[in-house]
């Protein structure tokens, strides 16, 4: 812009007194009176060539040149057709093929250029091109005012460099700093993205521009690929925004927001914090939290910052979180064309869904197959139902979105409350090395147990007269594998096979310490009862106290140590002499 600097001052030259007509200017440049600042030997120009010079009505008795004229003024010269003097006013017009070239080598051209030397204002008309060692301006009509040393325009333009093209309606350059300030809808075309908004600056020196509005950056490869913001900062030669109001980055189909927002176009990281989501419309599922960080070319993120995820489902979503969560997509082995997605919480890794609940040191699930791995520590609820293990696995079908089975990898245990309605201390118990389980209706139904299987059932018979069931006793079973079947208050053993050992014990004759295997572990503390119970590491409800029925036993006991008394006191007693 450095060039339009001869415009700002070679009119001084020209203030000699005359008796000039006032003529119509650009009314940007006008000014009242004369000039109140002698001119300078320094300021004058030289007129170098003429093909003529006159002085008659054509414009208003002024002085003007005609034919090849060129004015130098400190290194930097004048070209046009005609150039006007109006010296009493501090005037100047050049008409015609206007070429202002610099001694830097930067040229502004236009069909006309006016300058004030009043105001030091100028303007040039007419398919205006201005060039510098930087960029490219084109407009209509351009405006500089030498005192603010700026330059605008508000008619339509471009400004193109190497690598960018802008268009916009307005803008201001601001010479000093080398900012470029966009008024109004922008548009920066680059080889590889385009960004389009609202009150854009853009700094030519450190290329680095600063958004005010509205604004988004698309990717040119993946018009996917973009990012919005309505405050923010791109730095154009790292590729990297710094997004601080109403963000939103979108890539591979998903997209990310925070309060505060990075993302680096070359490496393809983000990171976010604050109010942080990350939505995957694809595979219905979004993550929030407090912190969160993509890899776009990974195709992976994580989250941290009390983080929790949904998997959307039509009928019953899965609520999942821990201290940290992952996503991430991998090729499927089979067809590597086709993407399956993942799923990973820990360290205390909590979900929820209507008809499961649990809680593991770390899950893992794959989102494509359905199928959820919990590690270390694993338990699982299902109604009054309780499944633990060294490792349970669980298989959704994809198709009706319902728990079809659970594997329990590793010291498997199922416990299930005999009669939920009341607070007795009586559990049916099944467990081995390996079990599996099965849902129907979206509740435990069956379990097979292979390796060292034991069961604890409580067996009920009808009464005949009442009609209602009647405590008959405990059955222990120990077998290679048992078929156990959950029924509404039962737990029916179907199979017991390999080594099997099962006998029936009435309720008086069974010890109370032999009704629970001794890794019985019912958990009604830590239980995750509704969604929101998962946002914490556990709800800590307070511990439900069962009551034992002792009754039988106790009294048999009794009876017992009764006719043992009795013996004893038959016995003849030894006498000492």
């Amino acid at each position: 812009m450095r060039i339009i600097l001869f415009l700002l001052i070679f009119i001084s030259a020209f203030s000699s007194a005359q008796e000039n007509k006032t003529t119509q200017m650009d009314p940007y440049i006008q000014s009242k009176g004369k000039p109140s600042v002698p001119v300078r030997p320094e300021d004058k120009v030289k007129i170098i060539h003429s093909d003529e010079f006159k002085k008659d009505t054509k414009y208003e008795g002024n002085q003007y040149m005609v034919g090849h004229v060129q004015i130098e003024h400190q290194g930097s010269i004048l070209y046009a057709d005609e150039v006007i003097l109006y010296n009493d006013q501090s005037l100047v017009k050049a008409i015609g093929n206007a070429k202002l070239q610099n001694a830097d080598g930067s040229v502004i051209t236009a069909h006309e250029m006016e300058y004030n030397g009043v105001t030091q204002k100028g303007v040039a008309k007419k398919d205006v091109v201005l060039t510098d060692p930087k960029q490219t301006i084109k407009t209509d009509i351009l405006y500089y005012d030498r005192l603010a040393n700026q330059a605008y325009f508000n008619t339509g333009g471009t400004i193109s460099d190497a690598q960018n093209v802008m268009y916009t309606k307005s803008a201001t350059y601001f010479l000093n700093t080398k900012m470029i300030d966009f008024v109004g809808n922008v548009k920066i075309d680059n080889p590889e993205y385009i960004i389009e908004g609202a009150n854009i600056k853009q700094n030519q020196n450190t290329r680095v521009a600063e958004f005010f509005g509205p604004t988004t950056i698309t990717n040119r490869a993946n018009s996917k690929n973009r990012i919005y913001t309505e405050r923010g900062t791109y730095r154009m030669e790292t590729k990297e925004a710094f997004l601080n109001k109403n963000s939103k980055i979108f890539y591979n189909d998903k997209i990310l927001t925070g309060d505060d927002m990075y993302f680096n176009n070359i490496t393809g990281f983000g990171k976010a914090t604050g109010n942080v989501t990350l939505d995957d419309p694809i595979e219905r599922r979004y993550i929030k939290g407090g912190y969160g960080e993509v890899f776009q070319k990974k195709d992976s993120a994580m989250m941290t910052k009390s983080p929790y995820a949904v998997k959307i489902m039509e009928k019953d979503s899965i609520y999942f979180a821990a201290e940290k969560i992952l996503s991430y997509q991998r090729p499927d082995s089979a067809d590597i064309k086709v993407k399956k997605s993942f799923l990973r919480a820990y360290k205390k890794g909590r979900i929820f869904k209507s008809n499961a609940q649990g809680r593991a040191d770390s899950i893992a699930f794959n989102e494509t197959d359905g199928i959820m791995h919990m590690y270390t520590q694993p338990i699982l609820w299902s109604g009054e139902k309780q499944v633990t293990g060294d490792k349970i696995e669980a298989y959704f079908n994809t198709t009706t979105e319902n728990i079809d089975s659970l594997k329990v990898i590793g010291n498997a245990l199922a416990i299930s409350k005999v009669d939920s309605l009341n607070l007795k201390d009586e559990f049916n118990q099944v467990k081995g090395k390996f079990m599996t389980v099965y849902y129907q209706n979206n509740d435990i139904k069956e379990a097979r147990v292979v390796g060292n299987a034991q069961s604890i059932v409580y067996v009920d018979d009808v009464d005949q007269e009442t009609k209602k069931p009647e405590r008959i006793g405990i059955t222990l079973s120990t077998c290679g594998i048992i078929g156990a079947l959950f029924e509404e208050r039962t737990l029916q053993i179907i199979s017991c096979s390999i080594g099997a050992n099962s006998d029936t014990y009435p309720m008086s004759k069974i010890e109370p310490d032999k009704r629970k295997f001794s890794d019985f572990n019912w958990n009604t503390k830590d239980r995750i009862r509704k969604w929101q119970d998962i946002l914490v590491d556990t709800p800590n409800y307070e511990e439900i106290k069962y009551t034992a029925d002792n009754e039988l036993f106790n009294q048999a006991q009794d009876a017992i140590d009764k006719e043992k008394a009795k013996e004893e006191a038959k016995k003849p007693k030894r006498v000492r002499k």
